[in-house]
């Protein structure tokens, strides 16, 4: 996941939270995090499409939160954004006749799994509304 999706949902989700379920547009979100509202309105659609938020398209349009802040735990984020291992993999096949190239790969795999896991467990116990109170 080693990529800018799961700060940028966490910035949309943390707007529309402090909204109380107004309508955002996508110009008003890319303008906070300041970036492109295309990239706004791709994170919007993939959000929508895990169920975190829901949208109105149109001149009055814009979205919310699906449900409230307290009823979404910050590893749903995760898991709408994820794509790859959080570390990274690397691309090139290690010498099978090394002794560390050989293995390399299988007990990256299991550190890999391990953090991700401590990650996860660290997500699940705090909700959108809990990482909301950090900006009071």
């Amino acid at each position: 996941m080693n990529n800018g999706r799961f700060p940028i949902s966490m910035h949309i989700l943390t707007l529309m939270a402090s909204s109380e379920g107004e309508l955002l547009s996508s110009d008003y979100i890319a303008s906070s995090i300041n970036i492109n509202p295309v990239l706004v309105r791709k994170e919007i659609s993939n959000l929508r499409n895990h169920g975190l938020i829901e949208s109105k398209e149109g001149k009055n349009g814009g979205a919310t939160l699906s449900r409230p802040a307290t009823k979404i735990q910050l590893s749903e984020v995760y898991h709408a954004v994820q794509q790859a291992s959080l570390l990274g993999n690397s691309k090139n096949e290690p010498n099978p006749d090394c002794p560390v190239g050989k293995q390399i790969k299988q007990h990256l795999h299991e550190l890999y799994q391990e953090i991700e896991a401590a990650l996860l467990l660290k997500l699940e116990k705090m909700s959108l509304a809990d990482f909301l109170r950090q900006f009071e």
